[in-house]
C-alpha cells in the first residue's frame, strides 16, 4: 500500500467509526481468521465493529474470538442490509470480485462510504478505494498482519489476534507446506505465536475435530469415488448430494479432500465436484505450474490462484465430469510434461 493511501487510512481510524467487514461465500479459515483478527483489532482501536459473512462457516472455526457475534447473510438478510447502509467504513477481506458476496454485493457497490479490500488473490476488480493487496501473500490473514503492522499498531496484538491470524496463515498454507509459505510467513507466524497464538491448540481445534461420519465419508469418498487419469497425472472425486447426506453431511466435512489425490506419487492436478443446493461445486489443486485458476475461470466460472482455486457449475453432476473428461486431455502435453520433470 502506497504512503500516501496509509497515511488516508490512519486519518480514518483515528475517530470512530462503524466498520463492516466482509468475507467471500463459503468462509474458510483465512476467511473466518482475517475478519476476527482485524475485527479484534479495530475493536482494541474502540471502533463498533460488525462482521457479514454471505453464509455459514465450518464449525471447526466457531472458536475464534468473536464467532458467536457474526452476521450471517442467509440467516439475517435484513440485519445485514442494515449493517451496510449504516457503515462509515467497509473492509472486504479475502475476495477481489463482489460476485464472490453474493447478494452482499449489491449493498457495498452503491455503499458511498470508503472501501479498503485487503485480499492476496489475482486479477483483483476496481470496486474498493485502497488496496493493501499482494499475489506473494500466503493467505489475507498475513496482509491483516502487515496491514496492522504497517499502521504502526503491531503492540496492539494479543492472543485473541494472533490465534485468528495464525488459523489464516496455517489453512491457507496448508499446514505451512505450500510454496506459498515464504521466510516472511514464518517470521510472522513466529511473531503471532509471540503474542499468544496457540499453535498446537489451533491446529489440534482445526484438525482433529471430525466427527464419525466425517471419517467415514472421507474413507468412502476415497475407497469407492476416487478416479485417477494415470496418463493425465490428474484425479478427481465427485459426490451427489445425496451420498453426502448419507453420511450426515456438514458444512466443513469434505475441507481438503481434494489434496488426497496430489499426495499419490505422480499426481498434479487434482479436482473435487459436490452436488450442494442444486448447483455443482468445484475445487481445484496442482503442483507446480499447472494453473488451475486459468482452469477454472476458462470452464467453470471460478478462479483463485496458481495452484488452488475453485469454480461451479448448473448442470448436472454427470454433466460436469463428461465436461471434466473432456478437457483434460486438451490439457495433456502440459501435465505430461510436468510429469516428466
Amino acid at each position: 500500500m502506497k504512503p500516501a493511501e496509509l497515511k488516508k487510512i490512519k486519518t480514518l481510524l483515528n475517530k470512530p467509526q462503524k466498520i463492516v467487514i466482509l468475507t467471500h461465500w463459503s468462509p474458510d479459515g483465512d476467511a473466518m481468521g482475517s475478519s476476527l483478527g482485524l475485527s479484534n483489532y479495530l475493536l482494541k482501536k474502540k471502533h463498533q465493529v460488525s462482521v457479514i459473512t454471505p453464509n455459514d462457516a465450518p464449525a471447526f472455526l466457531s472458536w475464534m474470538k468473536g464467532s458467536a457475534k457474526v452476521c450471517e447473510a442467509t440467516k439475517e438478510l435484513e440485519k445485514a442490509t442494515k449493517l451496510i447502509q449504516k457503515a462509515t467504513l467497509i473492509f472486504c477481506l479475502d475476495f477481489n470480485s463482489l460476485k464472490r458476496i453474493d447478494k452482499l454485493g449489491a449493498l457495498v457497490e452503491v455503499s458511498g462510504v470508503p472501501k479498503i479490500m485487503i485480499d492476496h488473490h489475482p486479477q483483483p476488480d476496481a470496486f474498493a478505494d485502497f488496496m493493501h493487496h499482494s499475489v506473494k501473500a500466503c493467505s489475507t490473514c498475513e496482509l491483516i498482519y502487515t496491514f496492522i503492522e504497517a499502521l504502526g499498531d503491531k503492540k496492539l496484538l494479543d492472543k485473541n489476534i494472533a490465534d485468528c491470524l495464525y488459523t489464516g496463515i496455517m489453512t491457507d498454507t496448508g499446514s505451512f507446506r505450500f510454496p506459498s509459505t515464504t521466510a516472511d510467513t514464518h517470521r510472522i507466524v513466529a511473531a503471532l505465536i509471540d503474542a499468544g497464538a496457540a499453535n498446537a491448540e489451533i491446529h489440534s481445534r482445526v484438525y482433529d475435530d471430525s466427527t464419525e461420519d466425517r471419517l467415514k465419508l472421507l474413507g468412502y469418498s476415497l475407497c469407492e469415488k476416487m478416479v485417477i487419469l494415470k496418463e493425465y497425472n490428474t484425479g478427481y472425486i465427485s459426490l451427489s448430494e445425496q451420498e453426502q447426506k448419507q453420511f450426515n453431511y456438514q458444512k466443513g466435512d469434505t475441507e481438503g479432500l481434494v489434496n488426497y489425490i496430489l499426495s499419490i506419487r505422480g499426481m498434479k492436478f487434482a479436482a473435487f465436484m459436490s452436488e450442494r443446493d442444486g448447483m455443482i461445486k468445484m475445487s481445484f489443486r496442482s503442483k507446480g505450474k499447472f494453473d488451475v485458476n486459468l482452469f477454472a475461470r476458462n470452464h467453470f466460472g471460478g478462479g483463485g490462484h496458481v495452484n488452488a482455486a475453485g469454480g461451479f457449475s448448473n448442470e448436472k453432476l454427470e454433466k460436469v465430469i463428461e465436461k471434466f473428461h473432456a478437457l483434460v486431455p486438451g490439457y495433456g502435453k502440459e501435465l505430461k510434461t510436468l510429469n516428466k520433470k
